[in-house]
């Protein structure tokens, strides 16, 4: 049974790498889609994309940061598909650098990208879940919420609390489902906006051996999949041959 299909599901950071990967796997499955990123041409050109190939999706410009964005871009979805089942919170950034470097502002933006905008996701969509008696809040972490690397603490702190956000709405939630999808090292942008060299050279060596976007969208689809008294707490997703 395809417990996906007429879903409505939010992902964020859906204009390229996972976020993309996941929506067309998700529209492919029966899924409503409802796309949300900075990049609007790319977000209208993956739902026409998805339209095309006779799936549905909206999509809708999105700062996670803000709180107010993504309130919007929750009643938007609900406005169009008449309720909202799931919410994939799963824009990040990545800029690696030592700690000595000083990079404050960089620290600042993983703070609101990667911890913030999972918060702001989660307040966004409880009101209605509250409401529907039921729901299901999917998280992006990483394996760097279980291990921690030079040139990546703050990166790995902030996923870190990811998870740790994660788990904490888990035990406070009887109706409502929690996933965190930790992947280890996979081919997306992630990391572009990296600046220190140490960090970039760092990036490279890990993407050696990295797995394809699609891998970590099939993740997301088995959590969805399940049954609602099923609720898969976590999927970590690593190359076979890597250590990482």
């Amino acid at each position: 049974m395809n417990h996906v299909e007429n879903k409505t599901v939010i992902i964020t950071g859906a204009s390229s790498g996972i976020g993309e990967a996941t929506a067309k796997l998700l529209a492919s499955h029966g899924a409503n889609v409802v796309l949300g990123a900075r990049r609007t041409e790319r977000l209208d050109q993956l739902a026409t994309e998805i339209e095309a190939s006779g799936g549905k999706a909206m999509a809708r410009a999105v700062d996670v940061t803000n709180a107010e964005s993504v309130e919007a871009l929750v009643y938007h979805a609900k406005n169009m598909f008449g309720r909202v089942d799931a919410i994939f919170n799963n824009a990040g950034v990545m800029p690696l650098a030592p700690m000595s470097e000083l990079k404050t502002d960089e620290w600042d933006n993983m703070i609101n990208v990667n911890i913030r905008g999972v918060l702001n996701g989660i307040a966004a969509v409880l009101p209605i879940f509250k409401e529907q008696g039921s729901g299901h809040v999917l998280n992006t972490a990483s394996i760097a919420a279980h291990m921690v690397a030079p040139s990546a603490a703050v990166y790995c702190a902030t996923k870190y609390a990811v998870w740790a956000i994660s788990e904490g709405l888990r035990q406070e939630s009887s109706n409502v489902r929690v996933t965190v999808i930790s992947p280890g090292v996979v081919e997306t942008e992630l990391g572009h906006d990296i600046t220190d060299e140490s960090g970039k050279k760092l990036l490279t060596q890990f993407r050696q051996i990295a797995l394809t976007p699609d891998a970590i969208a099939r993740a997301v689809l088995y959590a969805l999949d399940q049954p609602s008294d099923v609720d898969v707490n976590e999927v970590i997703v690593r190359p076979t041959a890597s250590a990482f």
